[in-house]
């Protein structure tokens, strides 16, 4: 097995290339280092002959599975962010690369999104040629919590997602498992716990024509899903197809219904500026190209931590969350009525010219 960073492990196997992610302490969060690592290895073998197709897993402190990946490492992005640290800037530059060289693989790409599979995890596995998914998957885009939005490309793949559930899933952060995945259109199919390793192990010994025949023994493993998995359908497309988020939360408030005051709830803990933020994101992804979203992300994601000195929404809720674990963000402004369209703005406009784009090379 080549080790790279030794978070993580890649080794042509037979005729695929397997990737296991190997941070488990941390949930394979993704550093810069396996960043560079993933983007190193799928570029050579996108030009290996001898690789037919890729496939990728996480890893917890037990072994292969179990846990595929829970996003970026918020601490270091808290650290750098703090300290003015360069690496900042190349972090999300390179990530966001790498999320589109995986939309666009010039060969079957694998995703086994087993257990948690959240933030930068679904940025390396939204677009893979076959996602999926177990009765283990925990799947979400949590980033309001934090002050952050859905980045990575969720702009683009929320935003497709049917009806206005993507803004209910970008808005509240909520974690769907597998059956709600796939009828959202966020995985594949559903494969058995115990059928993990077994196809893992076919995909390394046996021999394929072709990646097309790589991708259908995989696909012949898969089972059986709930097609009614979203129980609140109709209410996330009548509250979340409103003109705004505080049309949104006004009309979740006015209801006595039990899932609308839980999920009013949860609105009124998020930032409320993220709020505001996101739901433009995701309204304004819709007609984005997959590149033109990344670059849209990447000039939101410098605003995030640049934009307003001293007063930066993500790096507050990352150390209420994970550095000072007070849970008590103080967000500014702190009501969602009180945000306004002209706080909103800023955040979507490029502080780069288009040609010196970090990102600018995307098609």
């Amino acid at each position: 097995m080549t080790e790279l960073t030794g978070e993580v492990l890649a080794q042509v196997r037979g005729q695929v290339g397997c990737i296991t992610l190997n941070r488990p302490r941390a949930l394979n969060a993704l550093s810069l280092s396996m960043v560079r690592d993933l983007m190193t290895v799928l570029l050579a073998w996108e030009k290996d002959p001898k690789v037919l197709a890729v496939a990728i897993r996480g890893s917890n402190k037990e072994g292969p599975f179990g846990a595929f990946c829970a996003g970026g490492d918020i601490r270091f992005l808290h650290q750098a962010g703090s300290t003015g640290n360069p690496e900042i800037e190349d972090f999300f530059t390179e990530e966001y690369a790498l999320n589109h060289l995986i939309h666009n693989y010039g060969k079957p790409y694998i995703a086994f999104m087993d257990g948690i599979v959240m933030g930068g995890g679904m940025g390396i596995s939204q677009g893979a040629a076959l996602r999926l998914v177990t009765d283990a998957t925990r799947m979400a885009m949590p980033e309001t919590a934090i002050g952050l939005f859905p980045d990575v490309g969720g702009g683009y793949f929320l935003s497709r997602c049917p009806g206005h559930t993507g803004e209910w899933l970008a808005l509240t952060g909520e974690t769907i498992g597998a059956d709600p995945a796939i009828a959202l259109g966020l995985a594949d199919g559903r494969i058995a716990l115990a059928d993990q390793a077994p196809v893992w192990e076919a995909l390394g010994t046996q021999r394929f024509a072709d990646g097309a025949a790589v991708t259908a023994l995989v696909t012949s493993k898969l089972i059986a899903e709930n097609i009614d998995a979203i129980s609140a359908r109709g209410q996330i497309d009548h509250y979340f197809s409103m003109h705004s988020v505080g049309a949104i939360v006004g009309a979740l408030e006015a209801s006595a219904g039990e899932w609308e005051t839980k999920t009013a709830a949860t609105l009124r803990k998020r930032s409320p500026l993220m709020l505001h933020v996101v739901f433009e994101q995701i309204r304004r992804a819709r007609t984005l190209s997959l590149a033109d979203d990344l670059r849209m992300e990447r000039d939101m994601v410098r605003h995030c931590f640049h934009l307003r000195p001293g007063q930066s929404e993500t790096l507050e809720g990352i150390r209420a969350l994970a550095v000072d674990k007070d849970h008590t963000p103080r967000w500014a402004p702190a009501r969602i009525e009180d945000v306004t369209p002209e706080m909103v703005a800023p955040f979507f406009a490029s502080p780069w010219p288009a040609h010196a784009h970090p990102l600018a090379a995307l098609r």
